[in-house]
Protein backbone atom coordinates (compact mmCIF):
# COMPACT_ATOMS: atom_id res chain seq x y z
CA UNK A 1 0.00 0.00 0.00
CA UNK A 2 1.28 3.49 -0.84
CA UNK A 3 1.09 6.13 1.90
CA UNK A 4 1.90 9.83 1.91
CA UNK A 5 5.08 11.17 3.47
CA UNK A 6 6.10 14.80 3.83
CA UNK A 7 8.51 17.32 5.21
CA UNK A 8 8.28 21.06 5.72
CA UNK A 9 10.31 24.19 4.99
CA UNK A 10 9.44 27.67 6.24
CA UNK A 11 10.56 30.54 4.00
CA UNK A 12 11.21 34.11 5.01
CA UNK A 13 7.67 34.98 4.00
CA UNK A 14 6.29 32.34 6.37
CA UNK A 15 5.16 30.09 3.51
CA UNK A 16 5.11 26.36 4.22
CA UNK A 17 6.31 24.32 1.26
CA UNK A 18 5.32 20.71 0.68
CA UNK A 19 7.93 18.13 -0.18
CA UNK A 20 5.56 15.25 -0.66
CA UNK A 21 6.17 11.72 -1.83
CA UNK A 22 5.13 8.11 -1.62
CA UNK A 23 6.45 5.19 0.34
CA UNK A 24 5.45 1.57 -0.24
CA UNK A 25 4.66 0.07 3.18
CA UNK A 26 5.57 -3.43 1.98
CA UNK A 27 8.88 -2.73 0.23
CA UNK A 28 9.91 0.58 1.75
CA UNK A 29 10.58 2.02 -1.71
CA UNK A 30 10.14 5.78 -1.81
CA UNK A 31 9.23 8.05 -4.70
CA UNK A 32 8.30 11.63 -5.42
CA UNK A 33 4.63 12.47 -5.76
CA UNK A 34 3.85 14.53 -8.87
CA UNK A 35 2.70 18.07 -8.19
CA UNK A 36 -1.08 18.36 -8.27
CA UNK A 37 -2.33 21.03 -10.67
CA UNK A 38 -5.20 23.37 -9.90
CA UNK A 39 -7.12 21.79 -12.77
CA UNK A 40 -6.73 18.33 -11.27
CA UNK A 41 -7.89 19.60 -7.87
CA UNK A 42 -10.95 21.14 -9.52
CA UNK A 43 -11.82 17.97 -11.44
CA UNK A 44 -11.45 15.69 -8.42
CA UNK A 45 -13.68 17.88 -6.29
CA UNK A 46 -16.11 18.31 -9.18
CA UNK A 47 -16.52 14.53 -9.35
CA UNK A 48 -17.05 14.41 -5.59
CA UNK A 49 -19.57 17.22 -5.91
CA UNK A 50 -21.50 15.06 -8.38
CA UNK A 51 -21.41 11.85 -6.32
CA UNK A 52 -21.19 12.80 -2.60
CA UNK A 53 -24.69 12.12 -1.37
CA UNK A 54 -25.73 11.86 2.26
CA UNK A 55 -25.00 15.21 3.90
CA UNK A 56 -21.96 16.73 5.67
CA UNK A 57 -20.94 13.67 7.65
CA UNK A 58 -21.03 11.44 4.58
CA UNK A 59 -18.96 14.03 2.71
CA UNK A 60 -16.16 13.56 5.23
CA UNK A 61 -16.26 9.85 4.47
CA UNK A 62 -15.96 10.51 0.74
CA UNK A 63 -13.09 12.95 1.34
CA UNK A 64 -11.22 10.47 3.52
CA UNK A 65 -11.61 7.69 0.97
CA UNK A 66 -10.44 9.89 -1.91
CA UNK A 67 -7.66 12.02 -0.41
CA UNK A 68 -6.35 9.89 2.46
CA UNK A 69 -6.89 6.26 1.48
CA UNK A 70 -6.64 6.49 -2.32
CA UNK A 71 -4.55 9.51 -3.30
CA UNK A 72 -2.52 10.01 -0.12
CA UNK A 73 -2.67 13.79 -0.30
CA UNK A 74 -2.64 13.87 3.51
CA UNK A 75 -2.28 11.42 6.37
CA UNK A 76 -5.08 10.10 8.56
CA UNK A 77 -4.02 12.18 11.57
CA UNK A 78 -3.76 15.39 9.55
CA UNK A 79 -7.18 14.78 8.01
CA UNK A 80 -8.67 14.38 11.48
CA UNK A 81 -6.97 17.59 12.62
CA UNK A 82 -8.56 19.46 9.72
CA UNK A 83 -11.98 17.98 10.52
CA UNK A 84 -11.67 18.85 14.20
CA UNK A 85 -10.50 22.39 13.44
CA UNK A 86 -13.33 23.03 10.98
CA UNK A 87 -15.87 21.73 13.51
CA UNK A 88 -14.80 24.58 15.80
CA UNK A 89 -15.26 27.23 13.11
CA UNK A 90 -18.60 28.63 11.97
CA UNK A 91 -19.66 27.75 8.45
CA UNK A 92 -20.21 24.65 6.31
CA UNK A 93 -17.86 22.09 7.90
CA UNK A 94 -17.56 19.71 4.94
CA UNK A 95 -16.95 22.57 2.49
CA UNK A 96 -14.34 23.99 4.84
CA UNK A 97 -12.58 20.62 5.01
CA UNK A 98 -12.55 20.41 1.21
CA UNK A 99 -11.35 24.01 0.97
CA UNK A 100 -8.56 23.21 3.46
CA UNK A 101 -7.46 20.16 1.47
CA UNK A 102 -7.32 22.28 -1.68
CA UNK A 103 -5.39 24.98 0.21
CA UNK A 104 -2.82 22.49 1.47
CA UNK A 105 -2.47 20.82 -1.92
CA UNK A 106 -2.50 23.83 -4.26
CA UNK A 107 -2.46 27.09 -2.33
CA UNK A 108 -5.21 29.67 -2.56
CA UNK A 109 -5.95 28.81 -6.20
CA UNK A 110 -6.29 25.14 -5.24
CA UNK A 111 -8.60 26.04 -2.36
CA UNK A 112 -10.89 28.05 -4.63
CA UNK A 113 -10.82 25.26 -7.22
CA UNK A 114 -11.80 22.74 -4.53
CA UNK A 115 -14.69 24.87 -3.26
CA UNK A 116 -16.00 25.69 -6.74
CA UNK A 117 -15.68 22.10 -7.93
CA UNK A 118 -17.42 20.62 -4.90
CA UNK A 119 -20.16 23.27 -4.75
CA UNK A 120 -20.94 23.84 -8.43
CA UNK A 121 -22.99 20.68 -9.19
CA UNK A 122 -25.35 21.11 -6.22
CA UNK A 123 -25.63 24.86 -6.81
CA UNK A 124 -26.65 24.32 -10.45
CA UNK A 125 -29.14 21.63 -9.43
CA UNK A 126 -30.67 23.81 -6.71
CA UNK A 127 -30.94 26.76 -9.10
CA UNK A 128 -32.76 24.51 -11.55
CA UNK A 129 -34.92 23.17 -8.75
CA UNK A 130 -36.04 26.73 -8.02
CA UNK A 131 -37.97 26.54 -11.28
CA UNK A 132 -39.27 22.98 -10.93
CA UNK A 133 -40.19 21.96 -7.38
CA UNK A 134 -41.95 18.72 -8.27
CA UNK A 135 -39.13 16.76 -9.87
CA UNK A 136 -38.63 14.20 -7.08
CA UNK A 137 -42.09 12.85 -6.29
CA UNK A 138 -43.79 9.48 -6.53
CA UNK A 139 -42.33 6.03 -6.00
CA UNK A 140 -39.26 6.55 -8.18
CA UNK A 141 -38.24 9.81 -6.54
CA UNK A 142 -38.82 8.54 -3.01
CA UNK A 143 -37.01 5.30 -3.81
CA UNK A 144 -34.03 7.23 -5.13
CA UNK A 145 -33.84 9.32 -1.97
CA UNK A 146 -34.09 6.20 0.17
CA UNK A 147 -31.31 4.41 -1.71
CA UNK A 148 -29.01 7.42 -1.42
CA UNK A 149 -29.61 7.42 2.33
CA UNK A 150 -28.52 3.77 2.53
CA UNK A 151 -25.37 4.59 0.57
CA UNK A 152 -24.60 7.31 3.12
CA UNK A 153 -24.82 4.72 5.92
CA UNK A 154 -22.17 2.57 4.21
CA UNK A 155 -19.85 5.51 3.47
CA UNK A 156 -19.99 6.96 6.99
CA UNK A 157 -19.58 3.52 8.60
CA UNK A 158 -16.47 2.87 6.53
CA UNK A 159 -15.03 6.27 7.52
CA UNK A 160 -15.68 5.62 11.23
CA UNK A 161 -14.06 2.18 10.97
CA UNK A 162 -10.92 3.49 9.32
CA UNK A 163 -10.53 6.54 11.54
CA UNK A 164 -11.10 4.51 14.72
CA UNK A 165 -8.09 2.30 13.98
CA UNK A 166 -5.83 5.29 13.29
CA UNK A 167 -7.08 7.86 15.82
CA UNK A 168 -8.39 5.83 18.76
CA UNK A 169 -5.89 2.96 18.93
CA UNK A 170 -5.62 2.70 22.73
CA UNK A 171 -8.01 2.39 25.66
CA UNK A 172 -7.87 6.07 26.70
CA UNK A 173 -8.76 7.37 23.28
CA UNK A 174 -11.44 4.72 22.80
CA UNK A 175 -13.06 5.96 26.02
CA UNK A 176 -12.79 9.55 24.74
CA UNK A 177 -14.47 8.55 21.45
CA UNK A 178 -17.25 6.70 23.27
CA UNK A 179 -17.95 9.53 25.70
CA UNK A 180 -17.87 12.07 22.85
CA UNK A 181 -20.43 10.02 20.93
CA UNK A 182 -22.68 9.96 24.00
CA UNK A 183 -22.37 13.72 24.46
CA UNK A 184 -23.36 14.39 20.86
CA UNK A 185 -26.31 11.99 21.05
CA UNK A 186 -27.47 13.56 24.30
CA UNK A 187 -27.41 17.07 22.86
CA UNK A 188 -28.34 17.21 19.20
CA UNK A 189 -26.94 20.60 18.25
CA UNK A 190 -23.69 22.35 17.35
CA UNK A 191 -22.97 23.04 21.03
CA UNK A 192 -22.99 19.30 21.72
CA UNK A 193 -20.32 18.77 19.05
CA UNK A 194 -18.18 21.59 20.40
CA UNK A 195 -18.47 20.26 23.96
CA UNK A 196 -17.44 16.79 22.76
CA UNK A 197 -14.39 18.18 20.96
CA UNK A 198 -13.53 20.32 23.98
CA UNK A 199 -13.79 17.26 26.23
CA UNK A 200 -11.38 15.40 23.97
CA UNK A 201 -8.92 18.31 24.04
CA UNK A 202 -8.93 18.44 27.86
CA UNK A 203 -8.53 14.67 28.31
CA UNK A 204 -5.90 14.50 25.59
CA UNK A 205 -3.91 17.36 27.12
CA UNK A 206 -3.89 15.55 30.46
CA UNK A 207 -3.53 11.90 29.46
CA UNK A 208 -2.05 11.71 25.94
CA UNK A 209 1.31 13.37 26.53
CA UNK A 210 3.20 10.44 25.05
CA UNK A 211 1.91 11.14 21.55
CA UNK A 212 4.88 11.34 19.17
CA UNK A 213 6.04 14.13 16.95
CA UNK A 214 3.49 15.36 14.38
CA UNK A 215 3.73 13.62 11.02
CA UNK A 216 5.40 16.11 8.71
CA UNK A 217 4.17 19.64 8.35
CA UNK A 218 1.07 21.35 7.16
CA UNK A 219 1.00 22.20 3.52
CA UNK A 220 -0.33 25.74 3.59
CA UNK A 221 0.42 27.44 0.30
CA UNK A 222 -0.18 30.96 1.61
CA UNK A 223 1.75 33.32 3.86
CA UNK A 224 0.58 34.50 7.26
CA UNK A 225 -0.04 37.93 5.79
CA UNK A 226 -2.95 36.36 3.91
CA UNK A 227 -4.34 35.04 7.19
CA UNK A 228 -4.32 38.54 8.69
CA UNK A 229 -6.06 39.95 5.62
CA UNK A 230 -8.64 37.16 5.69
CA UNK A 231 -9.44 37.71 9.38
CA UNK A 232 -9.75 41.45 8.82
CA UNK A 233 -12.01 41.00 5.80
CA UNK A 234 -14.25 38.57 7.70
CA UNK A 235 -14.79 41.02 10.56
CA UNK A 236 -15.05 44.07 8.29
CA UNK A 237 -17.84 42.52 6.23
CA UNK A 238 -19.70 41.34 9.31
CA UNK A 239 -19.61 44.82 10.84
CA UNK A 240 -19.58 47.01 7.75
CA UNK A 241 -22.45 45.56 5.72
CA UNK A 242 -25.17 46.39 8.29
CA UNK A 243 -23.78 49.93 8.46
CA UNK A 244 -23.96 50.27 4.68
CA UNK A 245 -27.58 49.11 4.70
CA UNK A 246 -28.56 51.86 7.11
CA UNK A 247 -27.87 54.39 4.36
CA UNK A 248 -28.77 52.31 1.29
CA UNK A 249 -31.20 49.54 2.32
CA UNK A 250 -32.48 46.76 0.08
CA UNK A 251 -31.20 45.25 -3.15
CA UNK A 252 -28.37 42.82 -3.63
CA UNK A 253 -26.38 44.12 -0.66
CA UNK A 254 -29.26 43.27 1.70
CA UNK A 255 -29.44 39.76 0.27
CA UNK A 256 -25.68 39.24 0.53
CA UNK A 257 -25.57 40.62 4.08
CA UNK A 258 -28.37 38.34 5.29
CA UNK A 259 -26.67 35.21 3.98
CA UNK A 260 -23.19 36.35 5.03
CA UNK A 261 -24.38 36.89 8.60
CA UNK A 262 -26.03 33.47 8.56
CA UNK A 263 -22.80 31.80 7.44
CA UNK A 264 -20.83 33.65 10.12
CA UNK A 265 -23.12 32.60 12.96
CA UNK A 266 -23.91 28.94 12.22
CA UNK A 267 -21.78 26.28 13.90
CA UNK A 268 -21.89 22.66 12.80
CA UNK A 269 -23.21 23.36 9.30
CA UNK A 270 -25.72 21.08 7.63
CA UNK A 271 -29.21 21.08 9.06
CA UNK A 272 -28.22 23.56 11.79
CA UNK A 273 -28.52 26.35 9.21
CA UNK A 274 -32.25 25.76 8.59
CA UNK A 275 -33.73 27.99 11.35
CA UNK A 276 -31.26 30.77 10.60
CA UNK A 277 -32.10 30.78 6.90
CA UNK A 278 -35.79 30.71 7.71
CA UNK A 279 -35.41 33.77 9.91
CA UNK A 280 -33.68 35.84 7.20
CA UNK A 281 -35.94 34.82 4.31
CA UNK A 282 -39.42 33.64 5.37
CA UNK A 283 -39.65 35.96 8.37
CA UNK A 284 -38.78 38.94 6.16
CA UNK A 285 -41.35 38.02 3.56
CA UNK A 286 -38.75 37.37 0.89
CA UNK A 287 -40.10 33.87 0.23
CA UNK A 288 -43.18 31.96 1.43
CA UNK A 289 -43.03 28.97 3.79
CA UNK A 290 -44.12 26.44 1.15
CA UNK A 291 -41.45 27.47 -1.33
CA UNK A 292 -38.83 27.43 1.44
CA UNK A 293 -39.70 23.89 2.57
CA UNK A 294 -39.92 22.61 -1.02
CA UNK A 295 -36.38 23.78 -1.64
CA UNK A 296 -35.13 22.31 1.61
CA UNK A 297 -36.66 18.97 0.68
CA UNK A 298 -35.01 19.11 -2.74
CA UNK A 299 -31.64 19.81 -1.12
CA UNK A 300 -31.82 16.40 0.56
CA UNK A 301 -31.88 14.68 -2.84
CA UNK A 302 -28.75 16.18 -4.36
CA UNK A 303 -25.03 15.55 -3.83
CA UNK A 304 -22.67 18.14 -2.43
CA UNK A 305 -22.98 20.67 0.40
CA UNK A 306 -26.35 21.42 1.94
CA UNK A 307 -25.39 25.11 1.98
CA UNK A 308 -26.14 25.07 -1.77
CA UNK A 309 -29.72 25.48 -0.58
CA UNK A 310 -28.72 29.16 -0.49
CA UNK A 311 -28.54 29.17 -4.30
CA UNK A 312 -32.17 28.07 -4.42
CA UNK A 313 -33.25 30.73 -1.93
CA UNK A 314 -31.28 33.45 -3.70
CA UNK A 315 -32.95 32.53 -6.98
CA UNK A 316 -36.47 32.90 -5.55
CA UNK A 317 -36.00 35.66 -2.93
CA UNK A 318 -37.59 39.03 -3.63
CA UNK A 319 -34.60 41.37 -3.27
CA UNK A 320 -32.82 40.02 -6.37
CA UNK A 321 -34.36 36.85 -7.88
CA UNK A 322 -32.58 34.93 -10.61
CA UNK A 323 -28.95 34.08 -11.30
CA UNK A 324 -27.49 37.12 -9.54
CA UNK A 325 -29.46 36.42 -6.40
CA UNK A 326 -28.39 32.77 -6.41
CA UNK A 327 -24.70 33.68 -6.75
CA UNK A 328 -24.84 36.39 -4.07
CA UNK A 329 -26.63 34.11 -1.60
CA UNK A 330 -24.30 31.15 -2.17
CA UNK A 331 -21.10 33.21 -1.96
CA UNK A 332 -22.45 35.15 1.00
CA UNK A 333 -23.24 32.11 3.14
CA UNK A 334 -19.96 30.35 2.27
CA UNK A 335 -17.51 33.25 2.47
CA UNK A 336 -17.21 33.70 6.28
CA UNK A 337 -16.25 30.07 6.89
CA UNK A 338 -13.73 30.08 4.03
CA UNK A 339 -12.13 33.33 5.23
CA UNK A 340 -11.76 31.85 8.71
CA UNK A 341 -9.99 28.79 7.30
CA UNK A 342 -7.48 31.07 5.53
CA UNK A 343 -7.09 33.05 8.76
CA UNK A 344 -6.43 30.03 10.99
CA UNK A 345 -4.55 27.37 8.98
CA UNK A 346 -1.24 29.25 8.45
CA UNK A 347 -0.85 29.56 12.24
CA UNK A 348 -1.88 26.01 13.09
CA UNK A 349 1.57 24.57 12.29
CA UNK A 350 3.13 26.71 15.05
CA UNK A 351 0.52 25.72 17.63
CA UNK A 352 0.73 22.00 16.95
CA UNK A 353 4.50 21.84 17.63
CA UNK A 354 4.07 22.03 21.42
CA UNK A 355 3.78 18.81 23.43
CA UNK A 356 0.60 19.97 25.15
CA UNK A 357 -1.04 20.98 21.88
CA UNK A 358 -0.16 17.65 20.23
CA UNK A 359 -1.66 15.83 23.21
CA UNK A 360 -4.82 17.94 22.98
CA UNK A 361 -4.98 17.28 19.23
CA UNK A 362 -4.78 13.54 19.90
CA UNK A 363 -7.78 13.87 22.22
CA UNK A 364 -9.69 15.98 19.70
CA UNK A 365 -8.96 13.42 16.98
CA UNK A 366 -10.45 10.70 19.17
CA UNK A 367 -13.48 12.91 19.78
CA UNK A 368 -13.90 13.35 16.03
CA UNK A 369 -14.28 9.58 15.79
CA UNK A 370 -16.99 9.77 18.44
CA UNK A 371 -18.76 12.65 16.69
CA UNK A 372 -18.84 10.67 13.45
CA UNK A 373 -20.00 7.55 15.30
CA UNK A 374 -22.90 9.49 16.81
CA UNK A 375 -23.79 10.92 13.40
CA UNK A 376 -23.64 7.44 11.92
CA UNK A 377 -26.42 6.42 14.29
CA UNK A 378 -28.40 9.65 14.21
CA UNK A 379 -29.36 10.99 11.77
CA UNK A 380 -27.70 8.75 9.12
CA UNK A 381 -28.85 5.29 10.32
CA UNK A 382 -32.15 6.30 11.94
CA UNK A 383 -33.30 8.27 8.88
CA UNK A 384 -32.33 5.64 6.29
CA UNK A 385 -32.67 2.15 7.77
CA UNK A 386 -36.23 1.10 8.49
CA UNK A 387 -36.23 -2.61 7.72
CA UNK A 388 -34.01 -5.69 7.60
CA UNK A 389 -33.64 -5.27 3.83
CA UNK A 390 -32.38 -1.73 4.35
CA UNK A 391 -29.85 -2.98 6.86
CA UNK A 392 -28.61 -5.65 4.47
CA UNK A 393 -28.12 -3.16 1.64
CA UNK A 394 -26.23 -0.75 3.91
CA UNK A 395 -24.11 -3.61 5.33
CA UNK A 396 -23.30 -4.88 1.85
CA UNK A 397 -22.15 -1.41 0.81
CA UNK A 398 -20.01 -1.14 3.95
CA UNK A 399 -18.32 -4.49 3.30
CA UNK A 400 -17.73 -3.56 -0.35
CA UNK A 401 -16.05 -0.30 0.66
CA UNK A 402 -14.03 -2.05 3.36
CA UNK A 403 -12.42 -4.36 0.80
CA UNK A 404 -11.01 -1.33 -1.01
CA UNK A 405 -11.96 -2.77 -4.39
CA UNK A 406 -15.21 -0.87 -4.93
CA UNK A 407 -15.32 2.90 -5.41
CA UNK A 408 -17.83 4.93 -3.37
CA UNK A 409 -19.71 6.19 -6.44
CA UNK A 410 -20.34 2.56 -7.45
CA UNK A 411 -21.86 1.86 -4.01
CA UNK A 412 -23.97 5.03 -4.37
CA UNK A 413 -25.29 3.91 -7.75
CA UNK A 414 -26.11 0.38 -6.63
CA UNK A 415 -27.79 1.56 -3.42
CA UNK A 416 -29.85 4.13 -5.33
CA UNK A 417 -30.99 1.46 -7.80
CA UNK A 418 -31.83 -0.87 -4.89
CA UNK A 419 -33.88 1.87 -3.24
CA UNK A 420 -35.88 2.45 -6.43
CA UNK A 421 -36.33 -1.29 -6.89
CA UNK A 422 -37.68 -1.76 -3.36
CA UNK A 423 -40.18 1.07 -3.79
CA UNK A 424 -41.43 -0.35 -7.08
CA UNK A 425 -41.65 -3.86 -5.59
CA UNK A 426 -43.59 -2.60 -2.58
CA UNK A 427 -45.99 -0.76 -4.82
Amino acid sequence: MLVAVSGIVETAEGRFVWHGGWVDERTGVKGNRPKTTVGEIFLRFLRLGCTSFGGPVAHLGYFREEFVARLGWLEEARFAEVVGLCQFLPGPASSQVGFSIGLMEGGLAGALAAWVGFTLPSAVLMFGFAYGHRLLTGRLGLGLLHGLGLAAVAVVAQAVWGMRKALAPDAIRMVVATVAAGMVLARQDALGQMLALGFGAVVGWGLCREVGEPMGGWLVGISRRWSVWAAGACVALLVGLPGWLRFRPGGGVALFEAFYRTGALVFGGGHVVLPLLQSVTVARGWVDEGTFLAGYGGAQAIPGPLFSFAAYLGAVCLPLPGVRGAVLALVGISLPGLLLVVAVLPWWEVLRRSVGMRAAIAGVNASVVGVLLAALYRPVWTSAVGSAADGLIAAAGFVALLTGRVRPWVVVGIAAAAGVGMRVWQG
